[in-house]
C-alpha cells in the first residue's frame, strides 16, 4: 500500500521540552488511521504537523513521497503551502466564526481556495447536505450547538477536496448519539478514498472504525499497525490459565524453566501465567507439559483487549 504521509525521525520542542521525539510514522493512502495516546503524548503537535502548520525542529515530514516539512533539509513555506492545499484540518478547538451565517462561512473558505461563484455555491450546498446541515444555511454560527459546529467544521475541511483529512480530538464534547453519527460519517468518507488521520485519547472509540492504530506516548510511537495485527498482539499479552489434576509442583517447576514465563500465581488446581510468547510458544509449552506427564485438563488464554495493551505500552495510563 502506498504511503501518503510519513514522519521520519521527527522532533519538536517547546521550551526545550520534547513534544515529539524521533517520531517515525507512516499513513497509508486510503487508510483510516487512529492516533491514540494519553494527554501530553504529542497528539496535537503531530496533527498540526500533518496539516502543514508546524515545522519539525529535526527530521522530515514527507507527503506523497516528497519531503515537504523539515529543518535539516531546508523545506520551507512553498512546500508546506502545497501540502496544506491537499489536507483538510479540523483542530480540537473548532475556530468557527460566530458572526457569519453558515452559507457565508462556507463560501468564505471556498474563496480561500480559489473556488467562487456558482461552483462554490454548489460545492457548499453539497457538503452541507453531506454533513446534515442542508437546511441551516441562513443560521448564524453563533446559534449552533457544539455538534452542529463540529459538522460545519467537517464540511469546511472538505471544501477543497483534500486527499488527507486530519482530525484532532473531533468527538470531544459530543454526546453518544453524535459520536455514533460521526463514526458513520468518517466511514463514508473513507469509502470515498479520502485518507483520514484522527487523534483521540480513547482507544475504544477508534478501534471500531480505524484500519490502523498508532499508539503515541511521550512523543513517539510505542506500538502501531493494522487492526488485525494489534488484536493478535493484545491476545499474546494476555495471561494463560492452566489447570492440572494433581502434580502441581511438577507443573510449576516446568513453568519456571520456560523463558517466556514472566510470573505465575497458583490457586487450587489452576496456575495463572504471565506469558510473553506467541502462539507457537504456547504450543511448545503445552507439548513440553504433556511430555513431562503433567496432567493438564485446561489450557487457554484469557481474552485479550486493546485497552489492556494500551495500558501496558503507555505505562499504566488508561484508555
Amino acid at each position: 500500500m502506498k504511503t501518503l504521509l510519513e514522519f521520519r525521525k521527527v522532533r519538536k520542542y517547546y521550551r526545550n521540552t520534547p513534544a515529539l521525539f524521533d517520531l517515525d510514522l507512516e499513513v497509508p493512502e486510503g487508510a483510516l488511521v487512529g492516533i491514540v495516546g494519553p494527554n501530553g503524548a504529542g497528539k496535537t503537535t503531530l496533527m498540526k504537523m500533518a496539516a502543514g502548520l508546524l515545522h519539525p525542529d529535526e527530521g522530515t515530514v514527507f507527503f506523497d513521497g516528497a519531503p515537504v516539512l523539515g529543518h535539516r533539509h531546508g523545506q520551507g513555506h512553498g512546500q508546506a503551502h502545497a501540502m496544506k492545499r491537499q489536507v483538510g484540518y479540523v483542530p480540537d478547538d473548532l475556530g468557527v466564526y460566530d458572526n457569519l451565517k453558515v452559507s457565508e462561512y462556507m463560501e468564505f473558505f471556498a474563496s480561500c481556495y480559489g473556488i467562487s461563484g456558482l461552483t462554490a455555491r454548489k460545492k457548499c450546498e453539497l457538503l452541507l447536505e453531506q454533513v446534515g446541515l442542508s437546511d441551516q444555511g441562513d443560521l448564524f454560527v453563533a446559534g449552533m450547538s457544539r455538534g452542529m459546529k463540529q459538522r460545519l467544521s467537517f464540511a469546511r475541511a472538505l471544501i477543497h477536496s483534500p486527499r488527507l483529512l486530519a482530525l484532532d480530538e473531533p468527538t470531544s464534547g459530543l454526546d453518544p448519539g453524535m459520536r455514533t453519527e460521526f463514526r458513520s460519517f468518517l466511514q463514508e468518507l473513507s469509502l470515498q478514498g479520502i485518507t483520514i488521520i484522527i487523534s483521540s485519547h480513547l482507544l475504544t472509540e477508534l478501534a471500531e472504525i480505524c484500519t490502523h492504530i498508532q499508539i503515541l506516548d511521550h512523543g513517539k510511537v510505542v506500538l502501531g499497525g493494522g487492526m488485525d495485527e494489534l488484536r493478535q498482539k493484545a491476545m499474546a499479552t494476555s495471561p494463560l490459565n492452566i489447570s492440572v489434576y494433581g502434580e502441581m509442583k511438577k507443573c510449576v517447576d516446568l513453568l519456571r524453566k520456560n523463558r517466556h514465563v514472566k510470573s505465575l500465581t497458583v490457586k487450587d488446581d489452576m496456575v495463572r501465567v504471565e506469558f510473553a510468547g506467541e502462539i507457537e510458544d504456547e504450543i511448545g509449552l503445552l507439548f513440553a507439559m504433556v511430555n513431562a506427564q503433567v496432567p493438564v485438563y485446561r489450557f487457554s488464554r484469557e481474552m485479550g483487549s486493546l485497552e489492556s495493551l494500551f495500558i501496558q505500552v503507555t505505562g499504566g495510563e488508561g484508555a
